[in-house]
């Protein structure tokens, strides 16, 4: 039996062409992305302005998939996890995070991550698979059903959960379209930010590809340390990420800027001098600095630092012109901080055997 094409795979010029295939005009296209993404209806039979004959060939050919949702966690401070199953007893984790002015979805890329940060969570469970465009697109589509009957709304969606987005790219890209395609979510690029840990060749495809607000982890000042806290530093220092970040800034015709992720570990990463080298690294790039105050998990040794440490770090780079905020930190006690998310998978790396001998 022929697997059913899920439709959440497909962008607009992706069904595009797929309704050509079927004898079909383009406008069925717009048919169809209004009843899944405007008036979230997923049975074909429902759709009502498309012809029976195209309904029942719909529903002989293709579907409309959502992976299940395990769990939904609700934290005081209104963040919300859902724990979603991928197969094989492979789950990923999204997370929603309310503001006054807004409300943030952080999703997931990849079941699990190969990039083995000292510092994150999902780092330690190690990595099974990429995931589909469908299966990063319903997490909105799911985090949208269920805000549908709180009042509230997603106005941004970041790719900072589970995964390095960077290698999973054509799956990313295909979604970021539906994220900013009017027909589907109509966000604005400076809505949708992608967050990478440098994966330099995929960022340099990234600026011309799509043209979304970009986020690098970056966490140190030096390769020294780095190379320790972000391993793939080994293979693409900091001289070649801020190259590559150049030409995102100088890419397109819209002014763009940088958000640098930075995670503040007590007696690692956090002194006078770190927060020196880090200014003069970041000196006339058109960047803003995100201090994030470290979330621990049950297999990091690491320690957060003080706020008095925070607020001196923050300090420097202010004296030096560069914009900087901290992170106010959300959803801890449902473990869905920033570095936290895990979910459970079957490791095919088997780094995280290696690093738990």
């Amino acid at each position: 039996m022929t697997q059913k094409l899920n439709l959440f795979n497909l962008n607009q010029n992706d069904l595009n062409e797929f309704f050509a295939k079927l004898g079909e005009k383009p406008f069925r296209t717009q048919q169809l992305m209004k009843w899944i993404y405007k008036d979230q209806v997923f049975d074909f039979e429902q759709m009502l302005n498309l012809s029976k004959k195209l309904r029942d060939t719909l529903s002989t050919v293709a579907c409309l998939d959502f992976p299940a949702v395990v769990s939904k966690n609700h934290a005081l401070d209104g963040v919300v996890k859902w724990v979603i199953a991928m197969g094989n007893d492979n789950h990923i984790e999204m997370v929603y995070i309310p503001e006054k002015d807004r409300g943030t979805l952080c999703i997931s890329s990849q079941v699990g991550c190969a990039l083995a940060c000292t510092f994150c969570s999902t780092g330690y469970q190690g990595f099974n698979r990429n995931l589909s465009t469908a299966e990063i697109i319903t997490q909105v589509l799911i985090a949208n059903l269920h805000l549908k009957t709180t009042g509230k709304r997603i106005s941004n969606v970041v790719f900072m959960g589970m995964g390095e987005p960077m290698l999973n790219e054509e799956a990313v890209y295909s979604a970021c379209d539906l994220l900013l395609d009017d027909l589907a979510f109509g966000l604005s690029r400076r809505k949708v930010t992608i967050s990478s840990s440098g994966v330099v060749p995929a960022l340099l495809r990234m600026s011309e590809r799509v043209p979304v607000s970009l986020a690098i982890s970056l966490h140190a000042p030096t390769d020294e340390l780095r190379d320790i806290l972000v391993p793939i530093n080994k293979k693409y220092p900091i001289k070649a990420l801020m190259k590559a970040c150049d030409v995102y800034l100088n890419a397109g015709q819209q002014e763009r800027h940088i958000l640098f992720e930075y995670v503040m570990l007590k007696g690692v990463n956090d002194t006078n001098e770190h927060a020196q080298q880090l200014a003069k690294l970041l000196k006339g790039v058109s960047a803003k600095v995100n201090l994030i105050p470290f979330n621990s998990f049950s297999q990091s040794d690491y320690q957060v630092s003080s706020a008095k440490t925070i607020e001196q770090f923050q300090n420097v780079l202010f004296s030096q012109g560069i914009r900087t905020m901290t992170r106010r930190t959300r959803g801890e006690e449902v473990a869905a901080a920033c570095g936290q998310l895990a979910g459970t998978i079957k490791d095919k790396t088997r780094r995280a055997d290696a690093r738990r001998r």
